[in-house]
């Protein structure tokens, strides 16, 4: 019954993989390339940030559907470039830049929002330490990364496709489930805050989850699942 329970877990989740498979077919059928799809995902975390940085709330619950949007056109840019077989080096690297730059802008932005309209400055440091973290952990993966890059290379596109790691035990689950609901499903997360107004409290637990999430980068079992 647990094994079954973790099974259903690990398919259910990040919850952006529901989105994002059914609007790749779509994407299949038009001109853009993997790296068109990338850039269209950047372009919609910023003007998430855009819309988080004036302290609106309606603009928030906006800005909070382009942020949707631009994790779901994340994921799609990875199944397009799998599929067409247009995966490239340099795809991979725009892909993790663009991933750097919403979410630290998101954060920057949100803490300035949060900031202006409580005349609080503080709030727009936890901004800044929370994009700061951002920033690590993509100095932490690009240095995994370039240490690792024989051993990637060597795994052939059909190991990729069927051979994902799952978690063993408690441990790796808990690892899992944070990594996965504090990056590939964050969006989720901002969207519902968002629509009760409550994005502000995201700062702080952003400023001290951010430094924990490139933490646990740094181990090899935090690493491998599926997204």
């Amino acid at each position: 019954m647990i094994s079954r329970t973790k099974k259903s877990l690990s398919d259910l989740l990040p919850l952006i993989r529901h989105l994002s498979c059914r609007l790749t077919p779509i994407l299949l059928e038009t001109f853009l390339t993997p790296n068109q799809i990338t850039l269209l995902s950047l372009l919609c975390g910023l003007l998430c940030a855009g819309c988080f940085s004036l302290g609106v709330h309606n603009l928030e619950v906006i800005g909070a559907f382009f942020l949707v949007s631009s994790y779901t056109l994340d994921n799609c840019d990875g199944e397009v470039a799998r599929i067409k077989n247009m995966s490239s080096e340099f795809g991979a690297k725009f892909d993790d830049m663009a991933d750097w730059m919403v979410d630290a802008s998101f954060f920057v932005a949100l803490g300035y929002g949060v900031s202006q309209v409580n005349e609080q400055v503080f709030w727009f440091w936890l901004g800044i330490i929370a994009a700061l973290g951002a920033f690590i952990d993509y100095v932490v993966d690009l240095h995994y990364y370039a240490k690792n890059k024989k051993k990637i290379d060597a795994i052939t596109r059909e190991e990729l496709a069927v051979e994902f790691k799952q978690p063993q035990n408690t441990l790796d689950w808990l690892i899992y489930i944070f990594h996965k609901l504090s990056r590939a499903d964050f969006c989720f997360i901002v969207l519902i805050l968002a629509i009760f107004n409550l994005t502000y409290i995201l700062l702080p637990f952003a400023a001290i989850g951010a430094q924990i999430y490139w933490v646990t980068d740094l181990f090899e079992r935090a690493r491998g699942y599926r997204t």
